[in-house]
């Protein structure tokens, strides 16, 4: 693919892995130092604790679920973003991270009335569509075991497996007297994080990019490629990137992406512990838009990988960013496998936009503010949250400051933020770049 870049989390993996072996080295040679005599002491008194927990407490204790949650405490300790992977949780993050797996193509949640598994909706050209499960049908049993007292992880990854295995499913649907039975093969389902439509009568390309997975770079380019090759995509004046309420993800596809609309320059600058830890990615020839306008949306939902875009765009002031400020999440996590016993997320390295800004604990500040009116239901309860609110967070010089809201209504004519792009790509009358408030 196209400017894909798959090494640097190879890099950093391979860095913590030497790192800690380092460590260990170390460690073994040296114990009689005064600084490994004090970690062995200390590892002595986690021994009688764990001793003593072990024999008399009122329950009789499980055993690895002492230690997981031992080291699980240790890494959490360190800031919000560090934290031990069981084996599960390490199974489920690379499923997120790859962006594909085996299942049926649903998207589902718990019905709080019956306990069943409700449909919100068959995603299109999968399985589930095909085999015409409809959104509201209510899922009782999976292969004739009933649903009842599962959780809705437990119910989810029962119906992922193996592609081309076939899973029957029990489905009550309205207007129908009785529950019937669906078989439906798996197949492999691919999560789309890239959604694109036009705007204003096809003169606006809009992308929302919900998170950074192993798919977001190819799909972001194939989708502007169609827009731009479709007949009203002949007259599209600029295009809208939206990144709001994105978590983040992979390092590697925010570099790509911020590659797809760059020429030339830094992306991000990353710095570890370790001087031999700075890294460097820089931009390459090729801009998928062809150089049209770009506005970028953030809100206080936008973190990690969508600021790492959005900033390396307003750095070279390639987009105008819109919005409100982002969470503040400039910190870069290294998953390092333990193996069969999961794997840890640590955190190894900051990261910083081209004009060596951190993000972290301040965000990123758009260059309009266009606050979105809260329905009156939200008015007074919602909470912005940011990197600066979070207990034990990486602290960094200068004034921190919390995010802002993440709220996005449903309806566009209602989107305050997308009116504005909308307007400022149309060049209608818009807020010339600074502090604005819209209504």
């Amino acid at each position: 693919m196209r400017k894909h870049d798959f090494a640097f989390w190879s890099f950093m993996a391979m860095t913590g892995l030497a790192g800690a072996t380092t460590v260990l080295n170390v460690t073994r040679t040296y114990s009689a130092t005064t600084d490994n005599s004090e970690i062995y002491r200390q590892l002595d008194l986690f021994g009688d604790v764990l001793e003593r927990v072990r024999s008399d407490y009122v329950d009789k204790p499980n055993d690895q679920q002492l230690i997981e949650t031992a080291i699980n405490g240790m890494l959490s300790a360190l800031d919000p973003h560090s934290a031990y992977l069981s084996p599960k949780s390490f199974r489920d993050m690379q499923v997120q991270t790859r962006g594909e797996f085996g299942g049926l193509g649903i998207e589902v949640t718990m019905d709080q009335d019956t306990k069943f598994i409700k449909v919100v909706s068959p995603i299109d050209e999968t399985p589930a569509a095909k085999a015409g499960l409809q959104a509201n049908d209510l899922i009782s049993a999976l292969d004739g075991d009933q649903i009842a007292g599962l959780t809705l992880e437990q119910a989810v990854e029962k119906m992922r497996g193996p592609v081309n295995t076939p899973i029957t499913l029990t489905v009550i649907r309205k207007g129908r007297d009785e529950p019937f039975e669906m078989k439906i093969v798996r197949d492999v389902i691919r999560i789309n994080a890239v959604r694109s439509k036009t705007e204003a009568a096809g003169e606006i390309g809009y992308v929302k990019i919900s998170t950074f997975n192993e798919q977001t770079h190819s799909n972001l380019v194939r989708q502007v490629e169609a827009m731009k090759k479709d007949g009203a995509g002949k007259k599209i004046k600029g295009f809208i990137v939206d990144l709001r309420n994105n978590p983040g993800g992979l390092l590697d596809q925010a570099v790509a992406v911020s590659d797809d609309f760059l020429d030339r320059g830094a992306i991000v600058l990353t710095k570890g512990r370790n001087l031999e830890e700075t890294d460097r990615k820089n931009a390459t020839t090729g801009d998928i838009t062809d150089g049209k306008p770009i506005v970028v949306l953030v809100n206080g939902g936008s973190a990690s990988a969508s600021e790492i875009v959005a900033g390396a765009l307003q750095d070279h002031k390639r987009a105008i960013v819109v919005g409100t400020r982002s969470f503040g999440k400039g910190s870069v996590q290294t998953i390092i496998p333990l193996g069969q016993n999961g794997a840890i997320r640590l955190t190894t390295a900051r990261y910083y936009t081209p004009s060596g800004r951190s993000i972290q604990a301040k965000g990123i500040v758009p260059d309009v503010l266009v606050e979105q009116d809260l329905p009156d239901e939200l008015k007074g309860k919602e909470k912005p949250r940011g990197e600066a609110s979070l207990r034990g967070h990486l602290k960094v010089e200068g004034e921190e400051a919390t995010g802002s809201s993440s709220y996005v209504p449903r309806e566009t004519d209602k989107d305050t933020q997308l009116q504005w792009a909308i307007k400022h790509l149309l060049k209608a009358e818009a807020p010339a770049a600074g502090t604005t408030k819209a209504n």
